[in-house]
C-alpha cells in the first residue's frame, strides 16, 4: 500500500529503508557513492511512502526569488553588523535582496522563516537549523551556506570558519608567559557554538603546555541566555575570584559583562585580574581598559559566504570549508602598555601580532 503524506520526509525514508537519513542524502544528491542494494532499499521505501523531493524541487526551482536568507539565533549583538554589512554588501552588486530571520535548534523545527519555498538560497548560522533540515535541504539541492560550524556528517554543504583554537592558546600562553597569570577561568558563550568547543580546546592546550591543571570549576559553560549572562557571570565570578588572577572570556560581548562584574566587585583590571576576549567588535579598543582580543575577520566571513551561496544558485564549484586567519590583538586589560609581546607566541601557526592603546 503507497502512503501519499505531504508531512512524509527523509527521516521517514531512512527509516522505512533501514538506513541513516544521511545516507539517502547522498544517494539522492548522488553526492558519494552508495551500495546498490542501499539504493534498491531507499527506493522501495521511497515508492512506498510516495516521496518524490526532487518533483518539488525542480518546481520551486523555477521561480527565482533573487533573494537570500540568512537564520542567526540572535541580530541584538554588536557582532552581526559587520557579518550582516559584508553579506549585504556582495549580494546587492548582484541585485540580491538579503533577509534575515532568528531561529533556535530544536524550537523552530518545521517552522523556518526560509527555505526552497521563498528563497534561492540560505545563509545558516551555527546553532539555528538542526542537522535533519540540513540533510533535507541537502537531498533537493537546496543552496545552502553554513556559518561557524560544519556541517552534519560528510555532507558536502560549504562552511565558513575562523581560526579559533590556535588564536585562544597563544592567546592564553600569553597571560601565562608574559604576565605570570596561572589560575586563569574560562567563559564560554552562551550560545555554545562549535567556536567555543574549539576556543575551550585551545585554551587546554596552553594549560597543558605549561603544566598547569585544568580546573573545571574555572570554566562557565554555555547554560544560560544572552539576557542572563550578567547574573550568570556575577554568580561565577563570586565563586572563582578568590581562586582567579584572568579570564579568557568567549567573546568580546562577554568581555565587556566580565569588566563590569569586576568593577562593581571592586577588582582591578588587569593589576588583579587579566581579561581578554574574541572577534575585536568596534568597542573594544573604547573600554576602560582597552581590551586584549583576537580579531575575527566578521566582515569578511560575511562576504566570503555571500559569494559562495551565490556559486551554489548558479551551480558553480565551491570549497567545502573555507578557514580565515584571526589576529592576537594586545591592549590594556592583559596587562601589556602598548608594547609589543611576540615572544612566546611562536610555533606551528602564527596569528599576526597588532598591538594598541
Amino acid at each position: 500500500m503507497v502512503k501519499h503524506s505531504q508531512a512524509t520526509t527523509i527521516r521517514d525514508v531512512a527509516r522505512q529503508a533501514r538506513v541513516s537519513a544521511a545516507t539517502v542524502s547522498r544517494y539522492l544528491n548522488r553526492s558519494a557513492p552508495v551500495a546498490a542494494e542501499t539504493g534498491q532499499r531507499i527506493q522501495q521505501a521511497m515508492r512506498e511512502l510516495g516521496y518524490s523531493p526532487r518533483l518539488a524541487a525542480r518546481a520551486l526551482a523555477t521561480h527565482k526569488t533573487y533573494t537570500v536568507g540568512v537564520i542567526s539565533n540572535a541580530l541584538n549583538y554588536a557582532f552581526f553588523g559587520p557579518l550582516l554589512r559584508g553579506m549585504d554588501e556582495v549580494l546587492r552588486e548582484q541585485e540580491y535582496r538579503l533577509l534575515m530571520a532568528t531561529c533556535i535548534a530544536g524550537q523552530d523545527r518545521g517552522n523556518l522563516p526560509f527555505g526552497p519555498h521563498n528563497t534561492d538560497g540560505v545563509v545558516v548560522f551555527a546553532n539555528t537549523v538542526d542537522d535533519e533540515q540540513l540533510i533535507e535541504w541537502h537531498a533537493v539541492g537546496f543552496p545552502c551556506v553554513l556559518l561557524y560550524r560544519l556541517p552534519p556528517g560528510d555532507l558536502s554543504f560549504p562552511c565558513v570558519n575562523v581560526e579559533n583554537h590556535a588564536a585562544v592558546r597563544q592567546l592564553t600562553e600569553h597571560l601565562i608567559e608574559a604576565h605570570g597569570r596561572r589560575r586563569i577561568a574560562f567563559i564560554h558563550a552562551p550560545d555554545y557554538h562549535q567556536d567555543d568547543l574549539q576556543r575551550e580546546a585551545g585554551y587546554r592546550e596552553a594549560l597543558r603546555r605549561y603544566g598547569l591543571p585544568y580546573d573545571a570549576a574555572l570554566v562557565l559553560r554555555g547554560d544560560y541566555r544572552r539576557e542572563q549572562a550578567s547574573r550568570a557571570i556575577e554568580a561565577f565570578l563570586a565563586r572563582v575570584l578568590s581562586d582567579c588572577d584572568a579570564v579568557v572570556a568567549g567573546d568580546d560581548d562577554l568581555a565587556l559583562t566580565v569588566l563590569g562584574a569586576l568593577y562593581r566587585a571592586g577588582v582591578n583590571v588587569p593589576e588583579q585580574v587579566a581579561v581578554v576576549g574574541f572577534d575585536d567588535q568596534h568597542f573594544a579598543a573604547s573600554l576602560v581598559p582597552p581590551l586584549t582580543t583576537v580579531r575575527a575577520p566578521t566582515e569578511t566571513v560575511g562576504r566570503v559566504a555571500a559569494r559562495q551561496v551565490l556559486r551554489l544558485i548558479r551551480g558553480e564549484a565551491v570549497e567545502r570549508e573555507t578557514l580565515l586567519p584571526t589576529d592576537l590583538v594586545l591592549r590594556r586589560s592583559c596587562g601589556c602598555a602598548g608594547q609589543s609581546l611576540r615572544k612566546g607566541l611562536s610555533e606551528s601557526y602564527h596569528p599576526q601580532m597588532l598591538v594598541g592603546r
